[in-house]
């Protein structure tokens, strides 16, 4: 099965968002509490909409759960993936 299709790079909510991986739903839903604890902002883009937040009832009543993007703020990119990483941060 390929995955969905989604671009590198986008405008939303004028910025720019940089996609960090395309990956099931909850992997993704998973690094954004990763990276919401290390202070990054992400949103999901499924094929069907963006989502800010997740809320735990649309994902056990059977909300999509394919492959998503997983964006973050381009400012951003270098500390998401220092997270993701396991590298310590700076406070």
């Amino acid at each position: 099965m390929s995955k969905a299709n989604f671009e590198d790079k986008v405008m939303y909510q004028g910025d720019i968002w940089v996609r960090f991986d395309t990956l099931p739903r909850l992997l993704a839903e998973g690094w954004r509490r990763t990276l919401a604890e290390g202070g990054v902002v992400s949103v999901i883009r499924t094929p069907f909409q963006w989502v800010m937040a997740s809320p735990v009832i649309e994902i056990e009543t059977g909300g999509y759960l394919g492959d998503v993007a997983l964006y973050v703020p381009e400012v951003q990119w270098d500390e998401a993936n220092a997270i993701l990483d396991g590298e310590p941060q700076d406070d």
